[in-house]
């Protein structure tokens, strides 16, 4: 779910997207608590005062605000953010408890596999490997609050690409090519306010310096890392409503 920031900023977005005139105060804690979010005049003023701050929305004398094209870029991204996360609640409710249990399996595939891929690719690095390998951690990084899981997926692809085994590269694609499994654990990590690429930007770094040692115990720690959050998301949200078994072959991690 966005934070009760981002939401708040979403639905005044939304509304002056949708009005013809200018939004002043009044209509605007209006528009608030009609979703449900309690604020008075003065406080929705406030807001109002630090999008036109931000570039957000403009404002017209007296007669109040209007929406910027920053903001309705800005509107965008909201909206893509709230949908992925509305579409990974989804999916965990349809996925249930044995689809669970496959995504610790395939974290755990991915584990093995992988490890293997991040030792190789800093064993058989070339520099423009490198290259181009942190060029995605850096788009990664630049896109991190509106970016999906197609970055992690690229990360992962190149690495195995850079190993220079054909048959782990295939494994790797077979495991990353599922369209279910990657928008789940992307809305777990967000849930978990998880630094995916902060992980991979530790591995490129690792490979850089042709660490494999390092590559190798970085990429187990990613992994360890995403196998956290899907049991930490498991029992401090899911079990509110149903118990679930302890996942195979993973930690106990409190919340």
């Amino acid at each position: 779910m966005l934070s009760a920031r981002d939401e708040q900023e979403y639905q005044l977005l939304r509304y002056l997207r949708d009005q013809s005139e200018p939004v002043g105060s009044g209509s605007a804690a209006e528009c608030l608590r009609k979703a449900a979010i309690d604020v008075s005049e003065a406080t929705a003023g406030r807001v109002l005062r630090e999008l036109d701050a931000r570039g957000y929305t403009e404002r017209r004398g007296y007669q109040g605000r209007v929406l910027t094209d920053a903001g309705r870029r800005r509107l965008f991204e909201l909206d893509s953010l709230r949908r992925r996360s509305i579409f990974g609640q989804e999916l965990l409710r349809v996925l249930g408890e044995p689809g669970m249990t496959q995504l610790v399996d395939v974290l755990m595939a991915r584990r093995a596999i992988e490890r293997e891929t991040a030792r190789l690719a800093a064993l058989n690095a070339s520099d423009a490997g490198v290259a181009e390998l942190y060029a995605v951690v850096n788009q990664h990084e630049h896109a991190v609050e509106g970016g999906g899981p197609e970055w992690d997926v690229r990360f992962h692809r190149m690495i195995a690409a850079m190993a220079g085994n054909q048959v782990l590269l295939a494994a790797v694609n077979l495991i990353h090519q599922d369209g279910l499994l990657s928008p789940v654990l992307d809305y777990i990590r967000k849930w978990a306010r998880s630094t995916i690429a902060a992980d991979h930007r530790a591995l490129a770094d690792a490979v850089a310096r042709r660490d494999v040692t390092a590559a190798e115990a970085s990429m187990v720690e990613h992994i360890d890392n995403i196998i956290a959050d899907v049991r930490r998301y498991w029992a401090t949200v899911h079990d509110r409503e149903q118990v679930a078994p302890p996942f195979p072959g993973t930690r106990e991690v409190s919340p």
